[in-house]
């Protein structure tokens, strides 16, 4: 199975770039990543990017914390187009799980991509509230949980199995920290890993030897020395 690569990123310029990249095979963004790129209305910069890329998968993610609004959120989102996955994050700010709102929307068809997962059991908790048509990814963050000293990997492995049952199912391999992650994401089976622009375009340079990279290391120490003219 092909583990596919989708763009982390929310800057328009970036997105037009890297959508015309076949590698590049979706987009996911988020608050933070919208806030960086300088969004000011979150319904017409969504729209601006959905613009650009209207052929591939776009996760747009709500930003209310309570239900209600979530939900209202959530379905006018849906409404801006065919290829948005609403983003809703497995629990809210006070750690209330979101599994209402999750059953809801995936009973009305709506395309959901179900965030901030750390642990398979979350992952259990949703695959018993989901149906098996409507699409669901299940974001799974690697990288913040190795930030923290705990290893992902089993994480993954326990939840790319209970989603076996799920051909409307996606694990996806989130918060990456290098480009090896990319591997190890295949490796598991990981059906899609979301990466930061500049880390997409290391991945498109694999297949340097050791001998290359340590040229290229020797001679970048050599150069800065050189301009640095540092003598003993």
């Amino acid at each position: 199975m092909k583990t596919k690569i989708f763009c982390d990123i929310a800057e328009l310029e970036l997105i037009k770039k890297f959508n015309k990249k076949k590698i590049v095979k979706g987009f996911t963004t988020n608050p933070s990543l919208m806030r960086k790129a300088g969004a000011k209305d979150y319904k017409s910069y969504s729209k601006k990017i959905l613009k650009i890329c209207n052929n591939k998968p776009v996760s747009l993610e709500v930003f209310a914390d309570e239900y209600k609004e979530m939900k209202k959120q959530a379905l006018q989102i849906n409404t801006w187009g065919k290829n948005v996955y609403v983003k809703i994050p497995v629990s809210n700010s006070k750690g209330v799980f979101m599994g209402k709102i999750i059953k809801e929307l995936n009973n009305m068809n709506i395309k959901l991509n179900i965030t901030a997962i750390y642990s398979s059991k979350q992952t259990e908790k949703i695959l018993k509230l989901i149906n098996k048509r409507t699409k669901v990814i299940i974001s799974i963050f690697a990288g913040r949980a190795g930030d923290t000293g705990k290893d992902p990997v089993p994480e993954f492995k326990k939840s790319i199995t209970m989603s076996k049952k799920f051909k409307n199912v996606e694990i996806l391999w989130a918060s990456v920290r290098e480009p090896y992650n990319y591997l190890q994401a295949k490796q598991l089976g990981c059906h899609i890993i979301t990466i930061p622009p500049a880390t997409i375009e290391k991945i498109e340079n694999f297949g340097k030897t050791f001998d290359e990279l340590t040229k290229e290391t020797v001679k970048a120490f050599l150069n800065d020395s050189k301009k640095s003219k540092f003598r003993i």
